[in-house]
C-alpha cells in the first residue's frame, strides 16, 4: 500500500517531466520531492535527469555532492567510494571547465589517501583548467604534496607552481629548508637576493635576505655545494657596507664548519684590517676570540681523551700563545680601526705611539705615517704636535740633528691656523734653551720674526701661513724674552719698538716694555712707551696701562712736575667709562691732597661723586665727606650731604639722611636734625623699609634738646603715626619689627603689652607736618628715664592741625599723670667744629 501511495504521489511530477523533459526546474522539484525517500530512488532520479540533461552544471553539482555525503563516514576500502569516483569521471567528461567539480572531487581523492590518482587528477585540473583558474588549484594542491614526507614530489610540483608565480619563492625556500634540502634552497635564495624586480611578500628587506642565506651557506657548508660560499659573501661586503662585521663573520664561519681552520683565520685577519666602524670590529673580534678559545678547549679535550705527547703539547702551546696575542693588540687593532675611519685624527694617531711604548722602530714609523698622511687642512686637533712630538722623541733620544731636522720641515707645512706654525716655532727655540744652545734659540726666533718676501695679513686665508707668522705675538713675546735675558739693551728695545711697529702688541706688552727700560733708568723712555700704548688701545683696554704710567709717573716725580700729571690724569678721564673711573679719580685726589691743593682735591672728589657708576657714588661720597671733615671741618660737609641725600638712591639716601642728622645733633643743630628727620620720613616705606626712627628718636630731641618747632606739635605727629599704625597693623610682618641697636618694643605705662605707635615721620623746618613717611613701623618704647605723663604734657600743646583720635595710650584705669618738668641739656660744641682752627 505504501508504495501504490508513493506512486500516486510521484504521478504529478512523472506527468510534468513527460510534459517538459528538458526542463532544469521540473526535475529539480522531483528531486526535491524525493528528497526524504530511498537513497537510491533519489539517486535513480539524478540519474534519469541526467540523462535528458547531460550539461547542467547545477545538476551535476547537486547530484555529486549527494553522492559524496551518502559514503561520508563509510571506511575509504567500501566499494561505494569507487562507484562516487566513476559518477565524478563521467560527471567531468561534461564539466571539465568547471573548477569547482575538480576542486570537489579532487578532495573526495585526498580524503580517501588516494596518493597518486589524487596528484594525477590535480594534473589533469591544471590542464583541463584555462590558467587563469589555476589559481584556485595550487594552494589545494600545494597542501596535498606537503601532507606527505614525498619531497621529490613536492619539490617537482613546487618548481611547476613557481613558473607561474615566482613571487612565492620565499614559500618553496621553507619548505626546502624544512626538508632539509639546503642546496637547492640556498640556490633559490641566491636568485631571488640578485634579482632586484622582487618584493618579499613577509615584508624582508634585500638585505635580510642576503643575510638569510650568508647564515644558510655557512652554517651549512656540507650541503650546500652549488655555490661559490666565498665570492657570494664577498660580494655582499662591497654590497653591504653598514654590515661588515657580521658578513665577516659569517665567511669566517663557513670555513670553521668545513674545517679550514687557517682559512678562517685568515678571515678574521682580513676583517679585522678592513673594518672601519667600532661595532664591526667588536662584532669580528669578540667572534674571532671566541674561535680561539674554542680551539684550544678543543685541543686541551683531545689531549685528555687520547693522552698527549711532545707535539701535542707545543700545538697547544702555540694555540695559547696566539689567543694571549691577540687579546693584546685589541687596543691597537682599535686603534688602526679609528684612524681608518678618520686618518686624520691627531689624538689617535698619539695613543697609537703610546701604544708602541719601548718600541723604538715602531714610534719612528708612526710618526712618519702620522705626518705623511694627516691633512692640517683636515686634521681634528692640533696637527702642529705631530711634529713637536716626533722632534721630542728623538730629543730624549739624545738624537738632536735628528731632531733639528724634523723641526726644519715641520716649519715649512701649510698649516691652517697661524698658531700652529708659531708654537712650531717656539718649541724649537725651547728645545735649544733647554740643551744651552742660546745663540742658537737667539738665531730661530729671529728667523721665524724675519720680514717674509710676500707681506701678508695675520687673518688672510688665502695666503700660506708661512707669510703670516711675522705678525704672530707668541714669537715675538719668546724672542723678547730671549733678547732680555740674553741680549743686549738695544737689541731688546729694537724688538719691543718692532712689535709696536707691526701693532700686534697688548697691554701687558707695552707695561713689559715700560718695566724693562725702567730696570735699566730709561724713564722717560719708559713714559713715551706707555704713551705709545696709550696710542694703540682704547677703553677698557687702555685701563691697565693709564693705571701703571700715572702711578709710575707719581712715584717718579711727585710733585715736581705736577701741571704734566694733571694733563695726564685730565687725558686719562677723558672718555673714560663710568666703571673703571673710581681709581683714576682717587689716584688724582690723592696727588692734588699731596703735592696740590686741597680745593682742586675737593673739586676731583665731587667730579667724581658724578662720573662713576651708580652703585659706587655712595662710597665716594663717604670718602669725600671723610676727607672733607679732615680738611676742612665738619661744618663743610653740610653741602656734600645735601648733595648726596638729592642724587643718591633711596636706600643710601636713607642711610645720608641718619648721618646727617646724627652730626647736627652732636653739633647743637637740633631743627636741623629734626628738619633731616622729617625730610627721610618721606623716602621711608613703613611696609618694606629697615627701621629707621621711634617714638624714643624724637621724645630724645623733644625732651632733652627742648620741645620742636612752632606748628610741629607732638600730638599731631603722633595722630600721624596712629594713622601710620594701622596702616602697619593691614600689612603683614615679613621683617622684625625691631630693627638691630634700636630701642625694643616694651610694656608701656603700667605694665600693658606693646602697642604699634613707631613710625618714621617728617617735619619741615617751619614746624608744619609734612605727613606720614614710609619706614617700616615697630613698637615704641618708653624709656625708664621718661614716664607716660611727660608725653600726657607734651600732647597738651596747641595744634590747629590735630586730629581727633583715640588715644591708645591712655591707662586702663583713664588715671592722668602730672608730667615732670622738661629739663634742657647745655652741650659744647664739639671740637670737630673748628677742623684746622681749633690749634690756632
Amino acid at each position: 500500500p505504501s508504495a501504490g501511495l508513493q506512486e500516486e504521489e510521484d504521478l504529478p511530477y512523472e506527468e510534468e517531466i513527460i510534459r517538459n523533459p528538458y526542463s532544469v526546474k521540473c526535475w529539480m522539484r522531483y528531486i526535491e520531492h524525493k528528497q526524504s525517500g530511498p537513497k537510491s530512488v533519489l539517486n535513480m532520479v539524478y540519474e534519469r535527469a541526467l540523462k535528458e540533461l547531460p550539461g547542467s552544471y547545477k545538476l551535476w553539482y547537486n547530484y555529486l555532492r549527494e553522492r559524496r555525503k551518502q559514503v561520508k563516514g563509510k571506511c575509504v576500502t567500501d566499494l561505494s567510494f569507487e562507484e562516487v569516483n566513476n559518477c565524478h569521471e563521467r560527471a567531468l567528461v561534461f564539466m571539465h571547465k568547471m573548477p569547482r567539480i575538480w576542486l570537489d572531487y579532487c578532495q573526495f581523492l585526498v580524503d580517501q589517501c588516494k596518493i597518486t590518482r589524487s596528484r594525477r587528477t590535480f594534473d589533469r585540473a591544471l590542464r583541463a583548467l584555462p590558467v587563469t583558474q589555476h589559481f584556485r588549484v595550487w594552494p589545494l594542491y600545494l597542501r596535498f604534496v606537503c601532507r606527505y614526507p614525498l619531497p621529490e614530489t613536492a619539490v617537482r610540483v613546487y618548481r611547476r607552481y613557481l613558473k607561474l608565480c615566482p613571487e612565492n619563492a620565499e614559500e618553496y625556500i621553507e619548505y626546502l629548508r624544512s626538508v632539509n634540502r639546503l642546496d637547492e634552497a640556498a640556490v633559490r635564495l641566491a636568485a631571488i637576493v640578485n634579482d632586484e624586480t622582487f618584493v618579499s611578500k613577509e615584508g624582508k628587506s634585500n638585505y635580510q635576505l642576503w643575510h638569510e642565506m650568508c647564515d644558510l651557506i655557512s652554517q651549512n657548508p656540507d650541503k650546500v655545494k652549488s655555490l661559490n660560499v666565498g665570492a657570494i659573501i664577498r660580494g655582499g661586503l662591497t654590497r653591504f657596507t653598514d654590515q661588515l662585521g657580521k658578513l665577516w663573520c659569517s665567511l669566517a664561519d663557513y670555513y670553521i664548519r668545513s674545517g679550514h681552520f687557517e682559512k678562517a683565520r685568515d678571515m678574521y685577519e682580513e676583517s679585522i684590517q678592513t673594518v672601519v666602524t667600532v661595532r664591526d670590529f667588536t662584532q669580528v673580534f669578540d667572534s674571532y676570540a671566541q674561535f680561539e678559545e674554542s680551539m684550544i678547549a678543543a685541543k686541551m679535550e683531545t689531549n685528555s681523551e687520547m693522552g698527549q705527547d711532545e707535539e701535542d703539547d707545543i700545538d697547544l702551546e702555540l694555540r695559547l700563545a696566539r689567543f694571549e696575542q691577540l687579546i693584546n693588540r685589541r687596543p691597537l687593532l682599535l686603534n688602526s680601526v679609528l684612524l681608518r675611519q678618520n686618518p686624520h685624527n691627531v689624538h689617535e694617531w698619539h695613543k697609537r705611539v703610546k701604544l708602541y711604548e719601548g718600541k723604538p722602530r715602531e714610534i719612528i714609523n708612526t710618526y712618519t705615517e702620522a705626518v705623511q698622511t694627516v691633512d692640517p687642512m683636515k686634521a681634528t686637533g692640533k696637527p702642529h704636535m705631530l711634529w713637536v712630538s716626533f722632534a721630542k722623541f728623538y730629543e730624549e733620544n739624545e738624537q738632536l740633528d735628528d731632531a733639528r731636522t724634523i723641526f726644519e720641515k715641520a716649519t715649512k707645512v701649510n698649516y691652517k691656523q697661524v698658531d700652529d706654525l708659531a708654537s712650531v716655532w717656539c718649541e724649537y727655540g725651547e728645545m735649544e734653551l733647554r740643551h744651552e744652545n742660546y745663540d742658537q734659540a737667539l738665531r730661530i726666533l729671529r728667523k721665524a720674526t724675519a720680514i717674509p718676501s710676500k707681506k701678508a695679513e695675520y687673518f688672510d686665508a688665502s695666503e700660506p701661513v708661512q707669510n703670516r707668522v711675522y705678525k704672530s705675538l707668541k714669537v715675538w713675546s719668546m724672542l723678547a724674552d730671549l733678547e732680555e735675558s740674553l741680549g743686549t739693551f738695544q737689541s731688546t728695545k729694537a724688538v719691543y719698538d718692532r712689535i709696536i711697529d707691526l701693532r700686534i702688541a697688548t697691554p701687558q706688552i707695552i707695561i713689559n716694555y715700560s718695566m724693562f727700560l725702567e730696570e735699566h733708568n730709561y724713564f722717560e723712555e719708559s713714559f713715551k712707551a706707555y704713551e705709545r700704548g696709550i696710542a694703540l688701545f682704547k677703553w677698557p683696554n687702555v685701563y691697565d696701562i693709564w693705571n701703571t704710567y700715572l702711578t709710575k709717573f707719581i712715584d717718579r716725580y711727585g710733585g715736581k712736575k705736577l701741571e704734566r700729571a694733571r694733563d695726564l690724569f685730565e687725558q686719562a678721564l677723558d672718555g673714560c667709562p663710568a666703571k673703571y673711573a673710581k681709581t683714576i679719580y682717587l689716584l688724582y685726589a690723592k696727588l692734588e691732597e699731596e703735592y696740590g691743593l686741597a680745593r682742586h682735591a675737593m673739586a676731583v672728589y665731587e667730579r667724581a661723586t658724578q662720573a662713576v657708576e651708580v652703585g659706587e657714588q655712595y662710597e665716594m661720597f663717604n670718602i669725600y665727606i671723610k676727607r672733607a671733615a679732615e680738611i676742612y671741618g665738619v661744618t663743610h660737609t653740610r653741602s656734600i650731604y645735601q648733595k648726596a641725600i638729592e642724587v643718591l638712591p633711596d636706600e643710601h639716601s636713607r642711610e645720608m639722611c641718619l648721618r646727617f642728622a646724627d652730626m647736627e645733633c652732636k653739633l647743637g643743630e637740633i631743627d636741623r636734625a629734626r628738619a633731616i628727620y622729617s625730610y627721610c620720613s618721606q623716602i621711608c616705606d613703613p611696609r618694606v623699609s629697615i627701621f629707621y626712627f621711634t617714638w624714643g628718636t624724637w621724645r630724645h630731641l623733644s625732651v632733652a634738646q627742648g620741645p620742636a618747632a612752632p606748628g610741629c606739635s607732638v600730638p599731631g605727629l603722633r595722630a600721624a603715626v596712629s594713622q601710620a599704625s594701622g596702616l602697619l597693623c593691614q600689612a603683614p610682618v615679613t621683617q622684625p619689627l625691631v630693627s638691630e641697636g634700636r630701642q625694643s618694643a616694651g610694656n608701656v605705662g603700667s605694665g600693658r603689652g606693646c602697642r604699634m605707635g613707631g613710625v618714621s615721620w617728617g617735619c619741615s623746618l617751619e614746624g608744619s607736618f609734612s605727613g606720614v613717611g614710609q619706614g617700616v613701623l615697630c613698637c615704641a618704647h618708653e624709656g625708664s628715664d621718661t614716664s607716660r605723663s611727660e608725653l600726657a604734657e607734651l600732647s597738651k600743646l596747641a595744634n590747629p592741625d590735630e586730629i581727633d583720635i583715640d588715644d591708645d595710650d591712655e591707662d586702663e584705669g583713664g588715671e592722668d599723670h602730672e608730667p615732670d618738668e622738661v629739663q634742657l641739656e647745655q652741650k659744647s660744641v664739639p671740637s670737630a667744629v673748628f677742623g684746622g682752627l681749633k690749634d690756632d
